[in-house]
């Protein structure tokens, strides 16, 4: 079978929606060699995490014509010239990995969409008005013309109904696994040379993820402030720093707590397993999300999980992780607490919720995608 994805965020995002996509075609390309694979992309960085993809025989890289390049044009080439390309006559199936698909595709290809989230919708404040109706036009284009949409979680697939009135029949919903950077305990020595380099803590509580509103940190702030000053342990929070960052350290310092938090952006995503296992806990207080896939990384990494109540956080995480509401910083407090002080606790959340994290082994997703393929679902 030749297989066609639409690859941009696959060479050109280093977190999110480039992760899943490397996830999704190091999987495929593992598990069923036979196939062809072929990425539609307007630009080829070529970063380390591609290069490695990029040896099998079997993917090959399809970037636009010299005039596209010369006039800029690629994101029309994106859009509109890669059903012209003459190497979409040799595909059974087009792939659209963050939710997109081309225009004029032919017919007789299967077309498959996976959708990620419809925050847009539910939080459209988080958005710029023009990114909120692109978005908006391109997911409701891609579902229509999609043959079969892949939902990340449950709760994807109850927005698709709710907002866009997806057929529910039309949805597969299909998890995503981390990467395979979590999947080795690292040696102290290694864990070491990272927190030598960043300063770590001994000790501390870990949150990870875009400083931006919708990741909701104020409520961590807050509920630090309620643990007694002498059974808190620092904070590290890693994740790029957007205007909501203001209001944390404000809040921070007028809560006293700030001089126990470090910030940590540009990290190099290699590095952040070795971050993961020297955290004693993992803390994740979003309101929203598609999945959740850092709570993936920190059960992968071997640390207890405390994380918001609602959304898609259960599916992520599992029945064995703590769920808090995410607007109750008492609630939280108490659960901090409770995890710091109870090892046999911590012990047990981890044992049984790296049990239920096996059902996003790469082997397992792999096949489920091939089944939509092949029509088997």
């Amino acid at each position: 079978m030749n297989i066609g994805f639409e690859a941009k965020r696959f060479f050109t995002n280093n977190t999110g929606l480039g992760n899943y996509s490397r996830f999704v075609i190091r999987a495929l390309t593992t598990c069923f060699p036979e196939n062809q694979y072929y990425l539609y992309t307007p630009r080829n960085p070529g970063h380390n995490d591609v290069l490695d993809l990029l040896k099998n025989k079997n993917v090959r890289v399809i970037t636009p014509g010299k005039w596209h390049k010369f006039f800029r044009s690629t994101s029309i080439w994106r859009t509109w010239g890669i059903s012209k390309e003459q190497s979409i006559r040799d595909l059974q199936v087009f792939h659209g990995l963050s939710q997109e698909l081309p225009v004029d595709l032919p017919a007789r290809i299967k077309k498959i969409i996976t959708v990620h989230d419809l925050i847009f919708y539910r939080y459209p404040e988080f958005y710029k008005a023009i990114d909120t109706a692109i978005y908006k036009k391109k997911l409701k284009f891609a579902c229509e013309k999609a043959d079969k949409i892949i939902a990340i979680s449950e709760q994807t697939k109850a927005d698709l109904q709710e907002f866009l009135n997806v057929d529910r029949s039309k949805i597969e919903i299909i998890y995503q696994g981390s990467h395979p950077n979590f999947k080795r305990l690292l040696s102290s020595e290694e864990i070491n040379i990272v927190a030598d380099k960043y300063g770590l803590p001994g000790d501390y509580i870990l949150s990870v993820g875009t400083i931006e509103k919708r990741k909701n940190l104020l409520v961590l702030i807050k509920a630090l402030s309620l643990i007694p000053k002498e059974k808190r342990i620092p904070l590290v929070i890693l994740g790029r720093q957007t205007e909501y960052f203001k209001e944390i350290l404000t809040t921070a310092r007028d809560l006293k707590v700030l001089d126990g938090i470090l910030f940590l952006q540009n990290v190099p995503f290699h590095e952040f397993p070795a971050i993961y296992q020297r955290a004693r806990l993992f803390i994740y207080p979003s309101l929203f999300e598609g999945f959740g896939i850092p709570l993936v990384e920190a059960i992968e990494s071997r640390v207890p999980v405390i994380t918001s109540s609602g959304s898609c956080f259960s599916e992520a995480a599992g029945p064995s992780s703590i769920f808090v509401d995410p607007h109750n910083e008492e609630a939280l407090a108490v659960q901090i607490n409770k995890v710091l002080l109870d090892s046999a606790l911590a012990r047990s959340m981890v044992s049984a919720s790296y049990e239920y994290i096996q059902q996003f082994e790469p082997a397992v997703i792999g096949k489920k995608i091939m089944d939509v393929y092949n029509g088997n679902v």
